[in-house]
């Protein structure tokens, strides 16, 4: 990966923080590394866990950033998720998966939440 790339990916990720905050999200964990990969931000809605996936992009021709979270994205994203609750004994809490998608082909930037964008098959 490209150091411009590593930079607008944390760029959107400060971002995509912000935003979840605005929201009313606690943050609990960003850059969660696991055997499997890293989980971007890590929250709590309320009750509930969120695992965040965050897509940033800056060429609007190729879609919605959202749809760059492949199906092989999301099972490795509910492998680290897995690892995290058994780590952490969070057992008992509910967990969904959110993706941010932040287009940065405009100003300002277009940041969007997908709440439950995907469902495990747990």
């Amino acid at each position: 990966m490209t150091f411009q790339r590593q930079q607008l990916g944390l760029a959107g990720e400060d971002m995509a923080r912000a935003e979840l905050e605005r929201l009313g999200y606690q943050i609990l964990d960003r850059r969660y590394r696991s055997r499997f990969g890293e989980i971007d931000l890590i929250a709590r809605d309320g009750s509930t866990v969120v695992f965040v996936e965050v897509k940033t992009k800056t060429d609007s021709r190729f879609g919605d950033p959202a749809e760059m979270v492949t199906s092989r994205k999301q099972r490795r994203l509910v492998s680290m998720a897995e690892e995290y609750v058994s780590g952490h004994q969070l057992h008992a809490s509910p967990c969904r998966f959110d993706v941010v998608a932040i287009d940065a082909s405009i100003a300002p930037a277009k940041i969007t939440v997908y709440q439950d964008a995907f469902r495990p098959g747990w």
